[in-house]
């Protein structure tokens, strides 16, 4: 098991609210949360470096969407 560091983060209102939410939602701690995302931005953007795009699509209109990260 790596080594584990503790920083501190600092979040709005709402955005400490979308996180309890989400952390509720799914229960999960907001830790196991944050951890979460941070391997699934890591994947988009491995996935976005080799020439891939990330598209919503909606199954009933087939309607796609493009999202793009900064």
């Amino acid at each position: 098991m790596s080594t584990k560091r503790t920083m501190t983060l600092n979040l709005t209102d709402a955005e400490m609210g979308v996180l309890e939410a989400l952390s509720e939602k799914k229960d999960v701690s907001k830790t196991a949360l944050l951890r979460q995302a941070l391997r699934i931005y890591q994947l988009i953007e491995a996935r976005l470096e080799c020439g891939e795009k990330l598209f919503f699509e909606d199954e009933q209109t087939e309607k796609k969407a493009e999202v793009m990260l900064v």
